[in-house]
């Protein structure tokens, strides 16, 4: 019972797993462990309770995978190619592997994981049970044993008698350790249970079963023969036979398909499923065609469906503390699952509290406590409320139950904010522990909090000091200012946090070469409530102009002008601060008639030093007066992480 072969998955492994699972009978179940596997396959899965160490045989990759009962590897046993049904001896001393491509079993000490002993059979071994000392195995549709208590191993083959096994699917065999001098066989549609003596096994009877069939197991009370897949007339359930002769009774309902099937030491009955949008692992007390509880495994791959369980691949911890289950995925990843108290009911524990409240107020929280089997009344629950003052939890007074489970309890909260009341059930020997909780929004008083700067225009690389202001609080008196330029090259990063001073003030000073988001947060306190307030500091670049290739340079009026040859071309070199993608505009007018009129503009782009020279075709005629700027308009010029600035403007004539 505690040890089955599986029919060997073929899917590859690759990504990864997860360790959550879910209910589908009491509420959410969470296993213990969730570990990827390094196998291709699964052929078996059995525990030594004993080091609490869990075997796994890759048929593909012709290894022995042991881990803990986390699912962390610890050995690894190679060459063992096509390796297939293990068993536990009854003292946890050996671990035995049934190799298939070399016809042979092999011998794990358990406690060093080092290979003892190698025993070839003449027959390709498939499924293994350890039944009082000898080690009996399938070959082919038929079985035999190996007796290994002599001087010499004792093999004997072709021990199925009168039963005409011919299923596809390979031979299953199944016992108990507290069943002695009894065998179960199963292939196809034909089931068998042998008496077993020194000279070999005897039939006792041979019945039938259903062809879908992928896994069997014996009772510990020796009543009843167990199968993977029962009368589908009946629907999708674990079957179940008498074991003295094998007449059908009623079994165990499951999900679609079922594919495995265990018993624990105490008679629970773990069954398994194939379901990619139902429960995998339904856990039933013995006789109790309800489970007690169901695990659905997550998904973990690229379909529409659930992670779901390897044919057989589950195993019991022979204290009945966990069942341990292989899933696979989409990708061929295989995952150890860990689930803990299957026996146990998961209860639930539902809590509602007000959405809001008022600070230093009574208010009442409700809830229910829920199980399969009603918890007696007077239950107690254990109630944490966790705050701003109390982020670890602080334990109120217990609750205890009324006859259908519900609860009530009152609280006057002393600190605002998201305030959380956690209502624990510590379970019993039937029941696992269960939790539940609900928050409650309590009120906080607002408070004040400026900054100042907001709209102004600074010249470039100005250092400015931008100041916070906070009123009056409970307890905190820290402020954080961040600055954040505008662009996506440089990040949002905290200038200063510390308390203000007296006067309820705190400044930080920006460097302007940017137009800045400048942020001051204050995050609250139990009794205040945080603010967040913003500033937007602008800042101009840096811009100017040179004037080239002019002969001189004089006065018309009070203002300065370059002299030019009517024939010779100007060049105006402008320099402004440089940015990804930027373009200064270069602006003309004309003078006449005592007026300025615009000649045009024109966008050419910065280099990398900032640098743009500008080359005006010369008139060839002269009393022309002009005159020119640089500008960078945000938003036009390429870009919009500073302030439009405009360059001083440049004065020029022409003559002969």
């Amino acid at each position: 019972m505690r040890r089955r072969s599986i029919a060997t998955a073929t899917a590859l492994a690759v990504v990864l797993s997860s360790a959550a699972l879910v209910t589908g009978v009491a509420g959410p179940a969470v296993a213990d462990s969730a570990k990827v596997l390094p196998v291709k396959s699964v052929g078996d899965v059995v525990v030594d309770g004993l080091h609490r160490r869990v075997y796994v045989s890759d048929p593909t990759g012709g290894k022995i995978v042991v881990t803990d009962y986390n699912g962390a590897v610890k050995a690894t046993l190679s060459g063992l190619a096509g390796v297939s049904g293990l068993a536990v001896s009854a003292d946890s001393g050996q671990v035995y592997a049934a190799v298939k491509n070399s016809s042979r079993i092999v011998a794990v000490e358990t406690a060093t994981y080092t290979e003892t002993a190698s025993y070839p059979l003449g027959a390709a071994p498939g499924d293994l049970e350890v039944v009082d000392g000898r080690i009996w195995f399938t070959h082919g549709t038929d079985f035999g044993s190996l007796d290994v208590s002599g001087a010499a191993p004792v093999v004997q083959l072709a021990q199925r008698g009168d039963v005409g096994f011919g299923g596809a699917y390979g031979m299953f065999l199944a016992a108990d350790p507290a069943v002695p001098g009894t065998l179960v066989a199963g292939n196809g549609g034909d089931l068998a249970v042998y008496d077993l003596t020194a000279e070999g096994a005897t039939l006792r009877v041979k019945g039938s079963m259903d062809t879908a069939v992928r896994q069997l197991d014996l009772t510990p009370d020796g009543g009843q023969v167990l199968t993977s897949w029962g009368d589908p007339d009946t629907g999708y359930a674990i079957g179940a036979y008498s074991a003295a002769d094998l007449t059908e009774q009623t079994g165990y309902p499951i999900d679609a398909y079922p594919n495995a099937v265990r018993v624990a030491p105490d008679g629970s009955v773990a069954g398994g499923s194939d379901s990619w949008y139902d429960p995998d692992v339904h856990i039933h007390h013995p006789g109790d065609p309800a489970p007690v509880r169901e695990y659905d495994f997550p998904n973990t791959g690229n379909s529409s469906g659930a992670d779901t369980l390897v044919d057989g691949a589950l195993a019991w911890a022979p204290d009945s503390s966990r069942v341990f289950a292989v899933s696979v995925n989409t990708y061929g990843t295989y995952t150890l699952r860990a689930l803990t108290d299957p026996t146990k009911e998961l209860p639930t524990v539902k809590v509602s509290a007000p959405a809001k409240s008022d600070r230093a107020k009574k208010l009442t929280v409700t809830g229910k406590l829920t199980s399969k089997t009603r918890l007696a009344a007077g239950t107690s629950l254990k109630v944490t409320r966790t705050d701003l003052e109390s982020p670890n939890g602080k334990a109120l007074p217990a609750v205890k139950t009324k006859a259908d489970g519900s609860f009530s309890l009152t609280d006057t909260p002393p600190s605002g904010g998201k305030v959380t009341y956690k209502v624990s059930y510590e379970g019993d020997a039937t029941h696992a522990p269960a939790a539940g909780s609900d928050a409650v929004e309590v009120s906080r008083k607002a408070v004040s909090l400026s900054l100042n700067n907001n709209g102004k225009v600074y010249s470039y690389g100005k250092d400015v000091t931008f100041t916070a202001q906070l009123g009056s609080t409970y307890k905190n008196r820290t402020v954080a200012i961040y600055a954040d330029p505008f662009g996506t090259d440089k990040p949002k990063k905290l200038l200063k946090s510390a308390k203000v001073n007296s006067s309820g003030k705190l400044s930080a000073k920006v460097d302007m070469t940017r137009d800045t988001t400048v942020t001051a947060v204050f995050a609250g306190d139990s009794r205040t409530a945080p603010k967040t307030v913003k500033s937007t500091g602008y800042a101009q670049v840096k811009v100017s102009t040179s004037v080239s290739k002019h002969y001189k340079t004089g006065k018309i009026g009070s203002t300065k002008y370059y002299y030019f040859r009517k024939n010779t071309d100007p060049v105006f070199t402008t320099t402004m601060t440089y940015y990804k993608g930027r373009e200064q505009r270069f602006q003309l007018q004309v003078y006449y008639q005592g007026s300025w009129y615009d000649s045009g503009s024109e966008y050419f782009a910065l280099p990398t030093n900032g640098k743009s020279a500008v080359s005006l075709e010369a008139p060839g005629e002269s009393g022309i007066r002009a005159r020119m700027r640089s500008s960078y308009l945000n938003g036009s010029s390429g870009d919009s992480v500073n302030s439009t600035t405009h360059g001083a403007w440049k004065y020029f004539t022409f003559t002969n």
